[in-house]
């Protein structure tokens, strides 16, 4: 073990990934994991598997070892799966590292100049498998060093207290009410893009009303 906790493999694979694009390529060789518990970093490494939430706590222990404060934002959905965004900044600029469900969801560039900037550039691939647009809101940032005490990237007891802090921090709405009554379905090219490689099994399903 290293004196972070993780095994020397580990390490090294972390030191692999050198750049924001290696930590995405690499949230993006694992599968999508469907399973109803939260992975820490070391423990994505050791099973190679990963959701949203998992996904976005890995790239914010990877991006801090190239120099980038571990930083997390929570995109609140209706009907759908809130979706987790690791930060970075570049000259200025914003980024995001994610792992996802869908393709749409993942990577951005930083070239951001604002998070609502960056936050909105998901809106339209941001979508159930209903066909609704579903994004509403969006977090103030969750700096995790200010967690490190609990060991947040080497123990999986962790990953609740860093979720109940998503769900608690303030949230800003993207809508207003008069906006979310008039939005479109997504097309049937959008959807079929946006589920490319999809895990069935993983997929948040908006409960019916039979009424």
């Amino acid at each position: 073990m290293t004196a972070r906790g993780f095994t020397t493999a580990q390490e090294a694979q972390l030191a692999s990934l050198d750049s924001p694009f290696k930590v995405q390529q690499y949230l993006d060789s694992v599968p999508y994991s469907d399973d109803p518990i939260y992975r820490c970093p070391a423990s994505v490494l050791r099973d190679r598997k990963a959701h949203c939430f998992d996904g976005a706590v890995f790239a914010a222990a990877a991006l801090r070892r190239l120099g980038h404060p571990p930083v997390l934002l929570d995109q609140r959905a209706v009907h759908d799966d809130d979706h987790v965004l690791a930060l970075y900044c570049e000259h200025g600029r914003y980024g995001a590292v994610a792992k996802s469900n869908f393709s749409g969801l993942r990577f951005r560039e930083p070239v951001f100049r604002s998070l609502r900037e960056l936050v909105m550039s998901y809106f339209e691939s941001f979508f159930n498998i209903e066909g609704e647009k579903t994004l509403r809101a969006y977090s103030a940032p969750l700096r995790l060093e200010r967690l490190d005490g609990l060991s947040w990237e080497t123990d999986d007891g962790a990953m609740d207290v860093i979720a109940d802090r998503l769900d608690s921090i303030r949230h800003f709405p993207v809508l207003s009410g008069e906006m979310e009554r008039n939005l479109s379905p997504v097309d049937r090219r959008s959807m079929a893009a946006g589920l490319l490689g999809v895990n069935e099994a993983g997929l948040y399903r908006p409960p019916r009303d039979d009424g």
